[in-house]
């Protein structure tokens, strides 16, 4: 089948169960990731004007890669399967874009050549092409992460055997699943003397989506590790709390009810988005795109999102006290009437930060009527 996006139309196969059978792999789920690929790349150019280069290391179908020439990038497309790289091929001649494609696997190709922009979107983990991208960009490092239930600790093992960090299945589990990912790329550019940090990051459906920025110098690598750490979680009374390094620090147990705490980490506990640059992206989107609008509401929510590393759920807290959810504006309101800051978040429409405690979240919307 074909498929139209933004400025190309290219050919894709059709499947039924994304990730299964033979066919060269294609997820028409993941087009709100791509256009948001495209406004981040236009607006990083603007940022950086010798950026110039992009590696789409997975390429796949190759439509994300063909959306970057088509928008002026110097592009080469790269897989490991024959019949992708045809596939890229033949979708880059069908829009009359020049690109090179390669048959080889991304790892090489990142270690032979240096490129301004890799993105890594495989199926599944990214680690095994992360140490390889950070030796092989000069500038910006795009992740997308689908392997969510090991992130956010639903399959235990697996998260710690690939991230080689502890993630624990909380309420804020997806927020776990990014600050999992970001702590170990974090952690893996600072082997090589890099500091990457995250200037747009975002958890939709089943994927998370992450755009770092590379600065070199072993002192700006450490500055990076200064804000990984630890989260400690109490599923008794939900308190939480969190401390920078990478030694655990966490209490002998729940200073509110003396309970158990969980500890997870390593994971980044510093801005997810850069405060301002998740505005500019939206300036970027363009009408071709298909998801522009959501795109748009989605930067909006992450643009406002307060900068804490953990957040609670309305619904969840309600169902906890015996009493009805009331609208989130309201709610939100009320959080701030009592001198708390509060933000909506970008995990769920019921989602928010704030820095009050559960029971200070309690006492300041108790008045509320559902």
């Amino acid at each position: 089948m074909r498929v139209t996006e933004g400025q190309v139309t290219v050919e894709v196969p059709a499947q039924a169960d994304a990730g299964t059978g033979e066919n060269v792999f294609f997820n028409p789920v993941q087009e709100l990731n791509r256009d948001l690929t495209i406004a981040t790349l236009r607006a990083y150019r603007e940022r950086e004007s010798r950026a110039s280069s992009y590696l789409d290391a997975n390429a796949a179908s190759g439509i994300r890669g063909a959306r970057a020439a088509a928008d002026g990038w110097e592009t080469t497309l790269c897989d490991v399967d024959p019949d992708a790289v045809s596939l890229c091929e033949r979708n880059l001649e069908r829009n009359d874009l020049a690109a090179a494609v390669r048959h080889e696997d991304a790892t090489v190709t990142m270690h032979r050549d240096a490129f301004d922009v890799v993105d890594i979107d495989p199926f599944g983990t990214p680690i095994p092409f992360v140490d390889a991208a950070f030796q092989g960009t000069r500038n910006l490092v795009c992740v997308t992460a689908t392997d969510t239930a090991p992130l956010c600790g639903a399959h235990f093992e697996s998260g710690v055997r690939s991230y080689s960090a502890i993630p624990r299945n909380t309420e804020y589990h997806t927020e776990m699943g990014v600050r999992i990912l970001l702590g170990t790329l974090v952690r893996t550019a600072a082997r090589y003397d890099l500091a990457a940090r995250p200037i747009l990051s975002h958890a939709t459906k089943h994927y998370v989506r992450t755009y770092l920025e590379l600065d070199g110098g072993a002192t700006v690598a450490n500055e990076a590790l200064g804000e990984v750490g630890h989260v400690y979680h109490c599923q008794h009374c939900l308190w939480r709390d969190h401390s920078e390094g990478l030694h655990a620090d966490a209490p002998d147990a729940c200073p509110n009810c003396d309970e158990h705490l969980q500890t997870a980490g390593p994971l980044w506990l510093g801005d997810t988005c850069e405060s301002g640059f998740t505005a500019t992206i939206a300036d970027f989107l363009s009408e071709d795109m298909g998801t522009a609008e959501e795109a748009s509401d989605l930067l909006d929510t992450l643009d406002a999102e307060l900068a804490r590393p953990t957040h609670y759920d309305q619904h969840r807290l309600c169902k906890r006290w015996g009493r009805g959810a009331s609208a989130m504006d309201e709610f939100l309101d009320a959080l701030r009437e009592a001198g708390h800051d509060a933000s909506r978040s970008h995990y769920g429409g019921t989602t928010f930060k704030t820095d009050a405690s559960v029971d200070e979240i309690e006492t300041a919307t108790s008045t509320l009527e559902a």
